[in-house]
C-alpha cells in the first residue's frame, strides 16, 4: 500500500501525479456530494479519510476517530475503504448488484474496493452506498459489531 505523508487534502492531491489526481478528484466529488451531515473530510492513514469526529464518538477500539470512508491513489490501482459495506451484507450485496448491471467485476477484500479506472466504478451505486447511513446509523452499526465480538 502506498501510504502518503501528506497533512492536508491539498497536499495529498498535489502529490498525485495529473491522471491520478483527477481519478480521485472526481471520486471525492461523488463522496462529498452524497456524504451525510456529521461526517467530516480529513487526512488520517495516509489518505482521505471520511469520519465521525472523536468530539462526536470518542469510544473508538484504537482512539482514532471512526472511519467510515477512506480514498486512495495505490501504485497500481484506486482504493475505496467502505466501512459502511464491510459492517452491512446487505449493502455490500446491493454493491455488488450494481457492478454487476454495470457489465463489472468487482475486486473487494472486507471493506476495501480497488479499481484501476473511473469506468470500473458505478459512481451512481457508490452514491447511494454513501448516503445510506446516517452517523448515528454508522455508530449503531459499529458498536453492534464490538458487542458480537466482544462474547
Amino acid at each position: 500500500m502506498v501510504k502518503s505523508n501528506a497533512h492536508t487534502i491539498e497536499q495529498y492531491l498535489n502529490e498525485l501525479p495529473e491522471e491520478k489526481r483527477e481519478v480521485i478528484s472526481t471520486v471525492r466529488e461523488v463522496i462529498l456530494e452524497h456524504l451525510p451531515d456529521g461526517y467530516q473530510e480529513a487526512m488520517n492513514y495516509g489518505m482521505i479519510n471520511y469520519e465521525i469526529p472523536l468530539e462526536t464518538y470518542p469510544d473508538t477500539y484504537n482512539g482514532k476517530p471512526l472511519s467510515y470512508i477512506s480514498l486512495a491513489a495505490q501504485k497500481n490501482h484506486y482504493a475505496l475503504y467502505l466501512m459502511c459495506a464491510y459492517q452491512d451484507p446487505e449493502l455490500k450485496a446491493r454493491l455488488q448488484e450494481a457492478f454487476e448491471e454495470a457489465g463489472n467485476k468487482m475486486d473487494m477484500g472486507k471493506s476495501c474496493l480497488r479499481f484501476k479506472t473511473l469506468e470500473d466504478l458505478p459512481l451512481d451505486a457508490i452514491g447511494q452506498l454513501i448516503s445510506s447511513m446516517s452517523p448515528q446509523e454508522f455508530i449503531g452499526s459499529y458498536e453492534a459489531i464490538r458487542k458480537s465480538r466482544r462474547r
